[in-house]
């Protein structure tokens, strides 16, 4: 009984209300003898380490563009809960860091590392570009061409491998032709002594002109230059007779290589392209200097149209449409000129093709476009007539820049009118009472002119006697 009679008032109340850890009592870690809050705050034991379970979350990271803490801005240990009786207050409390790995380190280093932001570099690419770097040269380029031709053919073994190696030049750089050819041209004149080697090289171009499409337009104007600066001519014909000689030996099997495979047709059709290129780049000098073309490529050009129509399978007709893309305007030209109509003949048959073959219709949509492209004179426009040709009959521009002119009235006119010399003649007589202004009103007389010298600037008795008059009068009727 004096056990309870030493209890302070009211120690161990509320133990049912749930007052928490901080209460009285055994659960609620009071103190022995049922001591009251000023005995706990003297007798209050040194802090010890929690239980795991109630260990409080480490602080969250400062984000990394977050500004350094400052004192004003402290991290919160974690969330607020209510003090406990008898607790500390919060100024008073000593701060806990929480149990982590930098319990260990020192308290200044944590906070410098807290105060610098973290930045994170991007790693810089380093360029291996170098204004020192060697000449680029894209691939299958070889940079000793130029060389190996200004030096001539010492480095050749044999003429095969000059020409062939000079062709395939071409064929990548056909910008170098200018620049080259006069060159190849000499080398080939120390070299080409033989009917052989003439042979050789007449083969070497036209292999290379038909058996890579790109080359045929190049390949004619080597065989145009050829023809011309070639020293050589043997008993079996020069350079030109020797090349159209191998095109005729193609020539003759037109119908069966049109009739041919895939690869015999693909072989045929580069041939007919090349051929009309030589027609359109091969000249031929006459006697007296005129330069023609070789009249026996237009007869072939016809009947190989002819053989090519004869199959219309659709390699053959695109072969015959890109033929006449190609020299169409050329050969029609020169059948007109010997009153010929085999231009109306071939489109008549493109006609017949299109309403009757069974090609497909993409092709079909090609030859009309060739019939409207021929209807339209192979798209030649012809210059218009000049202004000194131009008469009021054929131009209705022609008086468009003439100047106006005005009558006495007032009344304009041009070189347009019906009555234009009338009027302009009675322009001309009224100017001769001005001699010295043109029609503008301009003075021509320049300071100290003769003519203008000569006025007096006294007025005329009876000018000057109705001028005072007429003054004498207003100020009469000022008064008034």
């Amino acid at each position: 009984m004096s056990d309870g009679f030493d209890r302070a008032p009211g120690a161990g109340r509320g133990r049912s209300r749930g007052l928490g850890r901080g209460g009285g009592g055994p659960e609620g870690g009071g103190f022995p003898n049922g001591a009251g809050p000023a005995e706990r705050s003297r007798h209050q034991p040194p802090p010890q380490s929690k239980a795991p379970g109630f260990l409080q979350p480490p602080p969250l990271r400062q984000p990394r563009t977050a500004p350094p803490p400052g004192p004003q801005c402290e991290v919160p240990a974690g969330p607020q809960r209510p003090p406990r009786p008898g607790a500390l207050p919060e100024q008073t409390r000593p701060l806990r860091a929480p149990p982590s790995s930098q319990d260990n380190i020192p308290q200044q280093n944590l906070e410098s590392a807290m105060a610098k932001p973290q930045v994170v570099v991007a790693p810089v690419l380093m360029s291996k570009l170098s204004a020192n770097a060697p000449e680029f040269y894209p691939s299958g380029y070889s940079s000793n061409y130029t060389e190996s031709y200004e030096d001539g053919c010492e480095d050749y073994p044999t003429l095969s491998e000059y020409v062939q190696d000079f062709l395939n030049h071409l064929t990548e750089q056909p910008g170098s032709f200018e620049t080259e050819i006069e060159q190849f041209a000499e080398t080939l004149n120390g070299w080409v002594t033989t009917d052989d080697a003439l042979q050789e090289l007449v083969e070497l171009i036209y292999q290379q002109a038909t058996s890579i499409l790109n080359f045929s337009y190049m390949g004619a104007r080597l065989c145009n230059y050829l023809s011309h600066h070639l020293t050589i001519s043997p008993q079996s014909g020069n350079f030109r007779q020797l090349l159209l000689q191998r095109c005729r030996t193609e020539y003759e099997v037109k119908d069966q290589a049109a009739k041919g495979d895939d690869v015999t047709r693909k072989r045929f059709h580069a041939f007919v392209l090349f051929l009309g290129e030589l027609y359109l780049n091969l000249e031929i000098k006459g006697t007296n200097g005129q330069v023609t073309r070789a009249d026996i490529l237009q007869v072939g050009l016809r009947e190989l149209l002819n053989a090519l129509f004869s199959n219309p399978m659709d390699d053959n007709l695109i072969c015959a449409v890109k033929l006449l893309k190609l020299t169409g305007s050329v050969l029609e030209d020169a059948w007109k000129e010997k009153g010929k109509t085999d231009m109306e003949e071939i489109i008549q048959r493109i006609e017949n093709v299109v309403l009757d073959a069974n090609c497909s219709r993409e092709v079909k949509q090609m030859l009309l476009k060739l019939v409207e492209l021929r209807s339209s004179n192979w798209g030649r426009v012809h210059a218009t007539s000049t202004y000194r040709e131009a008469t009021p009959e054929n131009d209705p521009n022609y008086f468009m820049n003439e100047p106006t002119f005005y009558t006495s009235d007032g009344v304009p006119f041009t070189a347009a009118d019906p009555d234009y010399q009338e009027k302009y003649q009675e322009l001309l007589e009224r100017e001769d009472f001005f001699p010295d202004y043109e029609e503008n009103g301009t003075d021509l007389s320049g300071a100290g002119d003769p003519y203008l010298d000569d006025i007096d600037d006294e007025m005329d008795p009876e000018i000057e006697e109705a001028y005072e008059k007429f003054c004498l009068e207003s100020e009469r009727k000022r008064k008034q």
